[in-house]
């Protein structure tokens, strides 16, 4: 089983324009020899958009709620939804709304600018707003890649049945494989190198056991619910950071055990006073009640090579990055 290295989610919020409330969970920027980069391979960033409520926008056609024109090179831009809906538009032509169980899939390569903005289906009427974005490298033979941008809808994500370990015939939960693979089910979203994000529901009291390759660097966010994660208690708006893989390679190498490795969750049944028709004398009787947690799982192939980066730029060199800024400043921007 991985053993949890770390669990994130101690940062304050904080607002990325009018839109988007987050907090930045990890920070590729970082500089912590214990928690930086080289743990989260190839995850550079990650947001955590806590669930705000908006009011319906008076001037939801003429100023939207989000963030304006701005660039972006060198990695890969995520976003997955979970309540609320986004409206995005790239200098590649790159187009297109997503709602809540979507998700998008921005490549910079080369050079893109873009805006993200909410819908102005979700201005006009406001509610509960609520999404991720994490970024993730791409290696140097890829960096100069084209831009392009992938729509993800839910409809087109294979769904596949989250079992109960004590029991293979009842259903707990379920996963919607964003990117990777789950046990040859492949993916929606196409990657550079090997990745999986897998969108979890459980909706059942019980336990059930992930497969995930001994390879790849594991994260996993709460974004909903409290979940026993390998037996430690974890709420939501927590990132598990999993132990690297080169260290717990080296532990199972010795034990001679398989090539994969487990992760267990486990959602435990709420209760509820029972009080109506109770003898005032007898105890009161704790009765089940429903219960739920969403979760998304991050797994990826380290790609183990030097980052230069500056905000939204992120680069193999130091030199490759002064070239990035320049390019920007002259106007040679994604050419």
């Amino acid at each position: 089983m991985r053993p949890i290295k770390h669990i994130h989610g101690d940062k304050a919020p904080q607002w990325i324009g009018d839109g988007f409330y987050v907090k930045t969970l990890i920070n590729h920027l970082d500089d912590n020899p214990d928690i930086n980069y080289r743990h989260t391979d190839p995850f550079l960033l990650f947001d955590y958009g806590q669930p705000t409520t908006f009011a319906p926008n008076p001037h939801y056609q003429t100023k939207p709620h989000g963030i304006g024109q701005h660039p972006h090179k060198g990695f890969e831009a995520v976003t997955v939804a979970y309540a609320g809906e986004i409206s995005h538009a790239d200098s590649a032509g790159g187009r297109g709304d997503i709602l809540a169980g979507d998700a998008q899939w921005m490549t910079t390569g080369r050079g893109i600018t873009h805006e993200e903005f909410h819908s102005e289906a979700f201005g006009a009427r406001g509610g509960l707003f609520s999404m991720v974005q994490l970024w993730v490298n791409l290696p140097s033979a890829h960096k100069l890649t084209a831009p392009r941008y992938q729509s993800i809808k839910r409809a087109d994500m294979p769904m596949v049945t989250l079992t109960a370990d004590s029991n293979h015939q009842t259903a707990i939960g379920t996963a919607a494989i964003i990117a990777g693979d789950w046990q040859g089910i492949k993916g929606a979203a196409s990657t550079f190198t090997p990745i999986n994000l897998w969108d979890i529901a459980l909706y059942r009291a019980g336990a059930t056991t992930l497969q995930l390759p001994d390879t790849h660097n594991v994260l996993l966010l709460v974004q909903e619910g409290e979940v026993l994660v390998n037996g430690t208690a974890i709420s939501a708006g927590h990132l598990i950071q999993f132990a690297a893989p080169t260290q717990h390679r080296a532990e199972m190498a010795a034990e001679q055990v398989a090539t994969h490795d487990r992760i267990e969750l486990c959602l435990l049944a709420a209760h509820t006073d029972e009080l109506a028709a109770t003898p005032v004398k007898a105890p009161v009787k704790k009765m089940p009640v429903e219960t739920s947690a969403k979760l998304l799982l991050l797994s990826g192939e380290p790609i183990g090579e030097p980052v230069a980066a500056h905000g939204p730029f992120v680069m193999n060199t130091k030199e490759e990055l002064h070239q990035t800024l320049r390019d920007y400043q002259a106007g040679r921007f994604g050419q």
